[in-house]
């Protein structure tokens, strides 16, 4: 399993710089094309059979595969060699909707798997990369094409819901 939930849920001290969406009250806009951002990546030899591998605290792919420890390569780098759209999953451990997410997550992975990549990022573990992006709900989504911002979204979804809403904003968009 790619994360694990805790049955208490402790809030860390700088959890209050996001606020976390229950609802799908999600919206939609075009991102910036300007991001020089430093993110993990990982080597294309895997295993088969689970459904995630972490591939460092906080940053998790799902892709169908066993999990493995892989060493760590920048982010763009990940973005810019991956010939499909990647969505990011911007969340926090302490999130009850983020939490909700997960096992979503692991279902559009598999009903969209080599159409995109579902990379998870742990915004406490990376808040450069939220600011960034400029995270402020939890969770956010941002759908990335040729390694550069293509969508976003914010708010917990169901699997048909996340699925339509990035199949949606591909074609669209093309």
């Amino acid at each position: 399993m790619a994360i694990s939930v805790a049955a208490a849920t402790v809030r860390p001290l700088n959890s209050d710089r996001y606020t976390c969406l229950s609802s799908t009250s999600s919206s939609s806009s075009k991102l910036s094309r300007s991001s020089s951002l430093q993110f993990l990546g990982t080597s294309r030899k895997f295993g088969s059979e689970t459904k995630g591998f972490r591939l460092a605290r906080g940053l998790e792919f799902f892709l169908g595969l066993k999990p493995r420890r892989k060493h760590l390569l920048p982010w763009m780098n990940l973005l810019a060699k991956y010939d499909k759209p990647v969505l990011v999953d911007f969340y926090a451990t302490w999130c009850g909707p983020c939490q909700f997410m997960v096992p979503i997550l692991n279902e559009v992975s598999a009903a969209m798997q080599g159409k995109i990549m579902v990379v998870k990022i742990d915004t406490e573990k990376y808040p450069s990369i939220a600011d960034q992006y400029r995270i402020e709900a939890l969770p956010t989504f941002i759908l990335f094409k040729d390694g550069e911002p293509y969508d976003r979204f914010e708010g917990a979804l169901t699997a048909n819901q996340l699925i339509e809403r990035v199949e949606s904003a591909l074609q669209v968009k093309q």
